[in-house]
């Protein structure tokens, strides 16, 4: 992540994992949440706190699934359930559920599927968010599988390259896949130039846009660095048509297909224009024996990922890294010294844990 978005030194709070993990059990229990989907809901966040993705992690995420729960906008309890199945395929409803907890079982659905017939893809309609992309596409890695996961709905975000109204969201990618001992690949993107959540995370922090990361409400990029504005439309990454902004185009064109209607939920900008509507998810697990040894894959990833890593770097770094490799690092880090917090995200976990009547302690 850009040092911009990371939090200030003067106002860091650095809290164990966890103290952390424990508390946002407490709240998801709270809300409704058995105590295995509260704990699974809880190990996608924190995992991505860890891995230093905090757009996606307890800091922004958690108080809007508390306040969605508390306007009865999403189901506590789903019923998740297979509605169109083949050998390798499966259509789940996730019956208004969070997708930190619904889209693992479609994860665990392709692993088992793959595990079968070499590959398995399953798609998830009228579903909620599901947090970091890379959670989901990494439950692949332990059984030597190769993850996917796509997201898409509402609401809506993104202006098309040349449009003037917004007609995707953030429409995120996330792929895995194993070495032996390097850090495994995990390549987790939106296909906009900034993830939405790390545009909130610029607003809590005042760090300015550069230019061509968003566009004014009439879509016309804004080509200088700027605060964000108060109206604004996200641009596909590459900014600007000159720059390649219809590959990020394309990107999240191809996102919609897979995760809404793939699914049977049609075009997220059809969808109802309600503040937190359902989405669509895709993910897909790929067993590498059915194409090569999984040995030799692993160790050519070693060999790939390591001529990566130690690739000459430019005037001015220090080195090269590839998609993964700072998370992977940033994870032990954090669990020796703790998880950098705003002070402004733990005076939030203070006034909830008030207003809910919970017990935990974090500092």
């Amino acid at each position: 992540m850009l040092d911009r978005f990371l939090v200030p030194e003067k106002d860091r709070v650095f809290v164990e994992s966890e103290k952390m993990r424990r508390a946002t059990i407490e709240i998801f229990e709270k809300c409704g949440q058995s105590p295995a989907d509260a704990a699974l809901s809880a190990d996608v966040l924190m995992t991505s706190d860890l891995r230093g993705c905090e757009s996606h992690g307890v800091s922004n995420q958690l108080r809007v699934y508390v306040q969605m729960y508390g306007d009865r906008e999403i189901n506590p309890t789903p019923n998740v359930r297979v509605t169109r199945e083949t050998d390798v395929t499966a259509n789940l409803d996730g019956d208004e559920g969070l997708g930190l907890h619904v889209l693992p079982k479609a994860m665990e659905l392709a692993i088992e599927k793959a595990e079968k017939h070499g590959m398995g893809a399953v798609t998830v309609h009228n579903s909620r968010h599901i947090g970091m992309l890379a959670y989901h596409s990494m439950m692949a890695l332990e059984h030597d599988m190769i993850g996917l996961t796509t997201t898409a709905g509402n609401p809506m975000s993104m202006v098309p390259t040349h449009a003037g109204e917004k007609m995707f969201a953030t429409n995120p990618w996330a792929w895995a896949a194993p070495a032996r001992n390097e850090a495994p690949f995990v390549f987790d993107i939106a296909t906009t130039q900034v993830a939405g959540n790390k545009l909130y995370l610029a607003q809590r922090v005042g760090a300015p846009m550069e230019p061509a990361w968003v566009a004014d409400a009439e879509g016309t990029p804004i080509m200088e660095s700027a605060q964000l504005p108060d109206e604004y439309m996200s641009l596909p990454f590459g900014g600007t048509r000159e720059q390649g902004s219809h590959k990020g185009y394309g990107f999240a064109a191809t996102c919609e297909i897979l995760s809404t209607i793939l699914s049977g939920m049609g075009p997220g900008f059809l969808m109802p224009k309600t503040p937190r509507p359902l989405m669509g998810h895709y993910v897909q697990a790929i067993k590498i024996d059915g194409f090569t040894d999984p040995d030799q894959f692993k160790d050519d990833m070693d060999r790939f990922l390591g001529g990566l890593r130690n690739a000459k770097p430019a005037p001015g770094h220090d080195r090269v890294v590839y998609a993964g490799l700072p998370e992977a690092e940033e994870v032990e880090i954090r669990q020796h010294e703790g998880i950098p917090y705003h002070r402004e995200v733990i005076e939030w976990f203070e006034s909830i844990k008030a207003e809910l009547g919970l017990g935990f302690e974090l500092v």
